[in-house]
């Protein structure tokens, strides 16, 4: 596919004052569209690597622009290639494995996609074929989490596991945990295991930051406990303030790593997206319009800024950035699929019934 092969009408949800028009928004979308592989893969970019997650995130990204087809065809690929184990490897390269690892948080992320991918199209046939490929998928995850209901961040080439956990990828799990759990009541498919690992890991998130591996100092483990849904109300507004200081940049974005002077596309737009999903929309659309520096003339966005050198850095244009930017302006735009799979408010919560939860929960 190529960019700019045919119009794309965009749907007012991703038209944004400050940040998309119309013919912006078009570009965007067929910048990912560009990169996307004949087989229905989405690469980081043209020749470059594929993993599991940042491929659902531009597919969900697709279906917000009206692309169903396109999405399909992603998740086809992705139910072509499960293991057998119901995972998915961490890295592809024009098919060919390159990274034998699979992570957790790659794995679970179909249900994220699927449940968004139906939410806009209503295809209860398609939710019904890629059902079997989210349990496997779920059950390969459930199968990684550790008695204090943390989620191990990998299993290795070998079949091992770390006696690790990190806060952003359990995040990712716990958010995919809730969207399996509503494909499922759907269906009419009782998880009772799905409900309790949900539970057991929405626990962890909110009230046991001690259990995972201390990344601090990455802007993701400070907002994906918000944009994993386990905080909400006063809890996650109390995280968000605790460290905007540390992590923002006014004008540029967000930093990747607070004791670097780089400031990335993709963890701006989700900083959006977990801003507006705590009711900060102002907050969110500054972030956004903060990061349009990184907007190339074909509609795609670099990676990252390194400010001090004044330098994009990598000189790479990512669909996962384009796609985490479309998601975010489709929030602030009202876009249902959207709104519902990251607000979380209309999202199964498992078994979490403790004080702590509760709070944590607003």
């Amino acid at each position: 596919m190529t960019a700019g092969t045919g119009p794309v009408a965009v749907p007012e949800v991703l038209v944004l004052p400050g940040v998309l028009d119309a013919g912006q928004a078009a570009a965007t979308v067929r910048s990912i569209l560009a990169d996307q592989r004949a087989d229905g893969a989405i690469p980081w970019f043209t020749g470059g690597h594929l993993d599991p997650w940042d491929h659902t995130e531009a597919a969900m990204a697709l279906d917000v622009a009206g692309e169903h087809a396109a999405a399909e065809a992603a998740y086809r690929w992705l139910m072509r290639h499960q293991n057998p184990d119901g995972s998915w490897y961490s890295a592809y390269t024009d098919g060919v494995v390159t990274d034998r690892s699979r992570e957790s948080n790659f794995c679970a992320y179909i249900a994220v996609g699927a449940w968004h991918h139906h939410l806009t199209t209503g295809d209860d046939a398609f939710l019904e074929e890629v059902w079997p490929t989210v349990v496997r998928a779920m059950g390969f995850v459930v199968d990684l989490q550790r008695t204090d209901g943390t989620v191990a961040w990998r299993r290795d080439e070998d079949g091992t596991a770390p006696e690790e956990a990190l806060l952003t990828g359990s995040s990712s799990v716990h958010h995919a945990l809730r969207c399996a759990l509503a494909i499922a009541d759907y269906l009419e498919e009782p998880q009772p295991d799905w409900e309790l690992a949900a539970g057991q890991l929405g626990h962890a998130i909110a009230c046991h930051p001690e259990r995972f591996l201390d990344k601090d100092r990455y802007s993701m483990d400070w907002y994906y406990p918000v944009l994993g849904t386990a905080l909400r109300g006063v809890a996650a507004k109390e995280r968000i303030e605790r460290d905007w200081d540390r992590f923002v940049v006014p004008g540029l974005g967000v930093r990747c790593v607070d004791d670097r002077p780089w400031v990335t596309g993709g963890e701006s737009a989700e900083l959006a997206l977990a801003l507006w999903a705590v009711g900060q929309s102002d907050r969110a659309v500054e972030i956004l319009r903060s990061i349009q520096h990184l907007r190339h003339t074909d509609g795609g966005y670099w990676t990252g800024f390194v400010f001090e050198d004044d330098a994009v850095w990598p000189e790479e244009r990512t669909t996962w950035t384009a796609g985490a930017l479309l998601l975010a302006v489709a929030a602030l735009g009202g876009d249902e699929a959207t709104t519902t799979v990251f607000g979380g408010d209309g999202l199964p919560a498992g078994l979490a019934d403790d004080c702590c939860v509760q709070e944590a929960q607003g």
